[in-house]
């Protein structure tokens, strides 16, 4: 492979520090001397993504499928395909659009092969919504390790990239064929959450290359893990089931709902108000399925997010989640960005201002409701 000269590349651009520099150009000669094309380093570069190349190689292979695509070389319906991977809790994309990789077709495959010895299709969707879960789990729970060990151990970005791609090779060579597909898709995940964020920061005021303006929201069943305890596994998984057909049917453009995670839905937008009042619908929809349906509590934030293979990440959907999570059963919890994005038509409580886990600077919070809707009593 003949010599590139990242420095006249501009990859090094912006960079102020000798060690930083040093540190980038060992990176980037890695990378291209293992295969990575020039073209593919510029546009890492360029979005802030460098860092995660490496992990990215050891979890994501390069061929890349639709979902139509998946579906017919499985020989599975590509609906009942695209209700296995939302019970995955995996993101829902343009079934056109070629983002799934190697492990997304041999999963497929193996659900065919599950339900050709004989398994109904409904207790596949079942299965795979526990496996979702259990596996979104344990991948919450290595992210704490990375971030224990990794990443204080991360003085550069090489340093970063280097000690992830060191994790995710024990991962893949140890833990990936015991537990599936699944804790590979939910790690990526995590990573990519953590890698933009940190990119954030670095980015500052300029923000990350590729970001766009989106409303964020998220909805969960309140009480839903004592409810796992108290009630039969397939009941619980029809409450859940029933949650992603609710927002499903409310979630019409420019609102995609984007994936079901357990007890919960994440949904975006490109317009603010239709976010809100697919949300406010949804909490609505909730109380309406009766005593024996949980209540859901919502919380939503708009702002730049980072869309990656269907998916969401960044500070709006952290913040977005942080709000679900300190909002009241019944109730739509939103930073101050919603509330001056939406016209007319709304009610606001202001609920005071405080500090959320993993935000740095304090948020003023507001429940909404629509004109005319009493205030909750809850």
């Amino acid at each position: 492979m003949s010599e590139v000269d990242f420095e006249a590349e501009g990859l090094l651009d912006g960079i102020e520090d000798d060690g930083e520099r040093s540190a980038r150009l060992e990176l980037l000669e890695q990378l291209h001397a293992d295969g990575v094309p020039l073209d593919e380093l510029r546009q890492a570069v360029a979005e802030d993504r460098l860092a995660l190349l490496p992990v990215e190689r050891v979890l994501a292979s390069d061929d890349r499928h639709s979902a139509v695509e998946v579906a017919e070389q499985s020989g599975l319906d590509l609906d009942f395909y695209l209700r296995i991977r939302q019970a995955f809790g995996l993101p829902i994309q343009d079934p056109e659009a070629r983002v799934l990789d190697r492990s997304a077709l041999e999963t497929a495959r193996r659900i065919r092969l599950f339900r050709d010895a004989g398994l109904p299709e409904e207790g596949l969707v079942e299965v795979s919504r526990v496996i979702g879960q259990s596996v979104a789990r344990l991948a919450e729970s290595m992210r704490g390790l990375v971030e224990d060990v990794v990443l204080p151990e991360a003085a550069s970005e090489r340093d970063l990239a280097l000690g992830l791609a060191g994790f995710a090779q024990t991962v893949e060579g140890e833990l990936t064929p015991l537990l599936g597909d699944a804790l590979t898709a939910h790690l990526l995940d995590q990573i990519r959450s953590d890698v933009i964020s940190r990119a954030e920061l670095a980015a500052g005021q300029r923000g990350l290359a590729g970001a766009r303006e989106v409303g964020v929201a998220f909805a969960d069943l309140v009480g839903f893990t004592r409810l796992g305890e108290r009630r039969p596994a397939d009941e619980v998984g029809r409450v859940a089931g029933r949650l992603a057909e609710l927002a499903g049917d409310l979630a019409q453009p420019p609102v995609r709902l984007v994936k079901t995670i357990g007890d919960a839905v994440m949904l975006v937008s490109s317009e603010v108000e239709p976010l809100l009042d697919v949300t406010l619908d949804l909490v609505d929809a909730a109380d309406r399925e009766g005593e024996d349906f949980p209540q859901l509590r919502a919380g939503a934030a708009a702002g730049p997010a980072i869309n990656r293979a269907g998916d969401w990440y960044g500070h709006t959907v952290n913040l977005a989640s942080r709000l679900t999570g300190v909002a009241r059963p019944g109730s739509v919890l939103v930073d101050e960005s919603v509330r001056e994005a939406a016209d007319d038509g709304y009610r606001w409580s202001f609920a005071g201002e405080r500090k959320l886990k993993g935000i740095r600077e304090p948020v003023k919070l507001f429940r909404a409701r629509r004109d005319g809707d009493e205030p909750s009593a809850t």
